[in-house]
């Protein structure tokens, strides 16, 4: 199963229909055509296209975009608190794109120290993939898969913002304040990937 955001609406690629509003059968491009059209131009708020070959679902989708990649941290500390970014008043884990000749590994340890300024990183395991597709101001139509791996922090400096790339706040957050902070003024993807990683370690 595959899960995409669509202007922070969820859209479901699976082999059988989900326990959704809206189902679509997989029936050609047509189908995911019209299924972002529902996404981005209605009210819909959540839709599910199926199709019991998955894989030449997904293919088919990702052929529709250009696809770029990124990475990031999950990073933790002692206190067991979550190293978060403030951009554009949303709060947001540390990420960026995947550079030439570079592995997801190390785009991932390098953006989260360049966002945060933090370096005594130690990579644990990777973590999972989140997907989200917006249009660029060309027209371009973009497919951003992140992936997102599970880090310890295991310094004692402190964060400090990438104020060039307009973040605006770095913040170690504990359970209780993800729940009253974060969660309220965050992306649905990371709302997914935090509760993955919860889910692994409770």
């Amino acid at each position: 199963m595959y899960k995409v955001f669509v202007n922070e609406k969820k859209l479901t690629l699976s082999k059988y229909p989900e326990e959704v509003e809206k189902k679509l059968r997989y029936e050609g491009f047509a189908t995911l055509e019209i299924a972002i059209d529902l996404l981005q131009n209605t009210s819909c708020p959540e839709l599910n296209v199926y199709c019991e070959n998955l894989e030449e679902l997904w293919e088919d989708f990702s052929h529709m975009f250009r696809v770029i990649e990124a990475a990031g941290g999950i990073v933790s500390n002692g206190n067991k608190e979550i190293l978060f970014i403030k951009r554009l008043n949303r709060w947001d884990l540390p990420k960026g794109k995947v550079e030439k000749e570079e592995s997801l590994e190390q785009a991932a340890v390098r953006e989260v120290e360049e966002e945060t300024g933090l370096k005594e990183l130690i990579l644990e395991e990777f973590v999972n993939n989140t997907f989200h597709i917006y249009t660029e101001r060309n027209g371009e139509r973009i497919l951003k898969t992140t992936y997102w791996f599970k880090m310890s922090y295991v310094g004692t400096g402190t964060a400090t913002p990438q104020l060039e790339e307009g973040i605006t706040a770095v913040d170690w957050k504990s359970d209780a304040r993800i729940k009253t902070e974060v969660f309220p003024s965050t992306f649905q993807n990371i709302k997914l990937i935090l509760n993955e990683v919860r889910e692994r370690n409770p």
